[in-house]
């Protein structure tokens, strides 16, 4: 007996709640039904790692992370995937132009072109890119398949494709016939994949049946031996092939960026199911872009910026969480210092309350009803965040409102009860004379309604390294 059908046999299944989700494959916020009962299995497009990974890149997986927990919270035994792409993603997004990234990569900084280092030039940046992670408090997969160490699958995939007579070889590769599959480009985008229409980015090939049909297989000395000659996957028959090895040929969700819809899913649905016969994923789920200045965030475009820089300007990793979290993950969202201040600002305020609050008490089960119809409907990030400041005004203890947050938090990932006890609250003996006068001095300016001396007085006392929060009994004093 495997390890979680014994965890399935010992506890019972305990969904609360069902869950709607907006199923890109059919355009409609559907009722999440699982293949097999108690279990849920998640394929989520990873990284390609030949750079760091930017803010909009990292947008998709706290979406995914929040899935995951929430599916987590209504029961499901969650089995969970995200891909590392360390070869095979050309820099035409749309297949068959350009240079594999890596190799770009390589080139870009001063590396000789061979495979060890590309694959070490991938190391670097799948580290950074899990640093990231555990700086955003998003749950590691279950798998963490690197695409160069599954090149055997892809070659026996391929081998498939062939074998159904949807695969042909030409001069640079192997091509996946599109014309062979009626339903191509069924994901949606339909002016995406129309095959009267040029695709975007795509170089010309004559050889080629089709201007839809995709590599396959890209010859290149750099790559690895195979029955069509040496070279390397194309990036989509990686995924197709990881997700298969580890979920199964038929599994729940897949998830990732709304430009994933029109070439590599499309193209990642045809392949798989043209090899199976059988349905690859039973939910799309993506998730928008973020928006800079009017345009999508884009290493292409130069208009980046990474979680490095963010915290270097003295912002957490988890208030771009909570800034993620303010918006629905379908929802284009629009990045702005000031709107990662008041995010920061929002989750700092929270933190500050709950830092004096006792543990021990007991989440109140209305809240948590509201919390879940929020999360049921199509995982409503904004109307879960908005229930905590909704349960801190409301009549319950210090002690049961910090138990209902913390419940909360579970799902949300905001890692509160950690964050809070970093908020330390100063006796009377520890606070220095000089910040009790400036104290003083803001109490007499709020008294005769100076609010503009008030507030500056608030600066200046959060300058010398405090927090200053107002409450019913009086000012509370923090050290930073």
């Amino acid at each position: 007996m495997s390890l979680s059908s014994l965890f399935l046999k010992v506890f019972p299944w305990k969904e609360t709640s069902s869950i709607f989700l907006s199923n890109t494959l059919t355009g409609k916020k559907e009722i999440f039904h699982s293949l097999e009962p108690r279990k849920a299995k998640l394929y989520h497009c990873g990284p390609t790692v030949y750079n760091f990974a930017h803010i909009g890149n990292l947008r998709p997986y706290v979406f995914a992370d929040i899935l995951r927990r929430t599916l987590e919270r209504k029961g499901y035994l969650v089995e969970q995937v995200i891909n590392i792409t360390d070869v095979g993603h050309l820099s035409g997004d749309s297949d068959d132009s350009g240079e594999d990234k890596m190799v770009l990569a390589l080139k870009r900084e001063g590396k000789e072109r061979t495979r060890k280092n590309m694959l070490a030039l991938g190391d670097f940046y799948a580290k950074a890119f899990l640093g990231d992670l555990e700086k955003l408090n998003i749950l590691f997969p279950h798998h963490f398949p690197k695409a160069s160490e599954h090149i055997p699958e892809d070659m026996a995939l391929i081998q498939k494709l062939f074998d159904a007579k949807v695969a042909y070889k030409i001069s640079d590769g192997v091509y996946f016939d599109t014309q062979a599959d009626k339903q191509y480009g069924r994901l949606g985008h339909p002016t995406d994949v129309d095959p009267n229409k040029e695709q975007p980015r795509v170089a010309e090939n004559k050889e080629k049946r089709d201007k839809r049909d995709f590599a396959l297989w890209k010859l290149d000395d750099l790559g690895w031996e195979s029955p069509w000659g040496k070279g390397f996957p194309g990036w989509h028959i990686e995924c197709s092939a990881m997700s298969m090895k580890y979920l199964g040929e038929t599994f729940d969700i897949h998830t990732g960026g709304i430009d994933h819809i029109p070439i590599h899913h499309n193209n990642e649905i045809a392949q798989s199911e043209m090899a199976t016969g059988k349905i690859l994923a039973r939910y799309w789920l993506h998730s928008a872009h973020i928006i800079l200045e009017g345009d999508k965030i884009s290493k292409s475009k130069g208009n980046v910026y990474y979680l490095k820089d963010l915290i270097a300007k003295e912002y957490s990793a988890l208030s771009l969480r909570y800034f993620f979290l303010t918006a629905r993950y379908q929802t284009p969202l629009s990045f702005t210092f000031d709107a990662l201040d008041s995010a920061q600002n929002a989750l700092l305020g929270i933190l500050r309350l709950l830092s004096s609050f006792p543990e021990g008490g007991r989440a109140d089960s209305e809240w948590i009803k509201k919390f879940d119809e929020a999360l049921s409907d199509d995982l409503d990030t904004p109307k879960a965040v908005a229930l905590i400041f909704d349960v801190l005004r409301s009549n319950l203890s210090e002690k049961d409102t910090l138990a209902t947050i913390l419940e909360f938090d579970a799902v949300l990932g905001l890692n509160v009860n950690k964050e809070r006890k970093k908020f330390t609250k100063l006796s009377d003996a520890q606070i220095p004379m000089q910040m009790k006068n400036l104290l003083t001095e803001r109490e007499n300016a709020r008294a005769k309604k100076d609010f503009a001396r008030a507030d500056a007085l608030r600066v200046e006392i959060e300058t010398l390294g405090f927090l200053l929060e107002d409450s019913p009994e009086g000012p509370r004093l923090t050290k930073k």
